[in-house]
């Protein structure tokens, strides 16, 4: 008898999510708006560096501070006669790619956290859970801002800094789904058999709760985005000349009298990339949920 024959809802999975999930998902007109304006987003990222007739460093004083729609700059120019436009798009892919691999790293330290401590209970759990209540019991900005403000800003460690002060949340929710999954007969089953822990936590167990991990992870990348657009603006974040867009708002709030645009582009941008992970997250949470109807 194998393994994956001891969770029907697991092996049922696959189809479900192809058909029901995948339904439920498209009728909800907010999270189908929110995919979309994602996928222009990094569609326009990913290309519009390539397509503009400059990059995010090159500088014309005699272009300083020209408005939108000026000549080849869609966006206007900024204090040093650079596009926009292509330094939005090049800080949004810094952005977008610090909020998704902050959402891997968050979610893969509270899932492996709520899952043991979940499965196992006891005072290891406990001890777990206590571990997981000390971190909340700090408020997420002041602990990102306080280290923040003793490495090396870069890409990467603004990740890691972000990823360490974001998962405390998914580890909750894993430990508290965990727990209810953890005297299921298929998992009775599987100990029955005599199969390993870590096979029934993260074989048998994980996939069963995959579905709020996923909300959650979708929730996680939009916070994400806001705190790098946080910390950037303050100064402790993505440094200058690398665009991202917390350190565009920062660059423009001396001039938002003289040329709001140098503001309004890089907050329409973190506006519309923040609203559409929270529609996205909204209707993957209607679509995995097995009892709503939104027809």
């Amino acid at each position: 008898m194998s393994a994956t024959m001891l969770s029907p809802s697991a092996v049922a999975g696959a189809h479900w999510w192809r058909s029901r999930t995948i339904r439920r998902f498209m009728r909800h007109r907010l999270a189908v708006l929110g995919f979309v304006m994602i996928s222009v987003m990094i569609f326009a990222c990913v290309v519009g560096p390539h397509l503009l007739p400059y990059d995010e460093l090159f500088i014309d004083l005699r272009a300083r501070f020209a408005p939108p729609l000026t000549g080849a700059h869609i966006f206007g120019t900024d204090p040093l006669g650079r596009d926009i436009a292509a330094r939005l798009f090049n800080a949004g892919r810094i952005s977008l790619l610090v909020g998704f691999f902050a959402m891997v790293l968050s979610t893969l330290i509270g899932t492996v956290i709520g899952v043991v401590a979940g499965y196992y209970g006891g005072r290891l759990g406990a001890v777990l859970m206590r571990f997981v209540d000390a971190f909340l019991s700090f408020p997420s900005i002041f602990l990102l801002l306080a280290l923040a403000a003793f490495v090396k800003p870069s890409p990467f460690m603004i990740t890691v800094i972000i990823a360490v002060t974001s998962w405390m949340e998914i580890a909750r929710l894993v430990e508290a789904e965990v727990r209810s999954l953890r005297e299921r007969d298929f998992v009775l089953a599987a100990r029955m058999l005599g199969l390993p822990n870590a096979w029934i936590m993260f074989r048998e167990i994980l996939p069963n709760a995959v579905g709020p991990i996923i909300v959650a992870a979708t929730l996680t990348v939009a916070r994400a985005i806001l705190l790098e657009a946080y910390i950037s603006f303050l100064g402790y974040g993505i440094q200058p000349p690398l665009p991202s867009w917390g350190n565009m708002l920062n660059g423009a709030q001396q001039y938002l009298d003289k040329a709001p645009w140098l503001a309004i582009v890089p907050g329409v941008a973190i506006t519309l990339a923040v609203t559409s992970f929270n529609f996205i997250g909204d209707g993957l949470r209607d679509a995995l949920d097995a009892r709503s109807d939104l027809s």
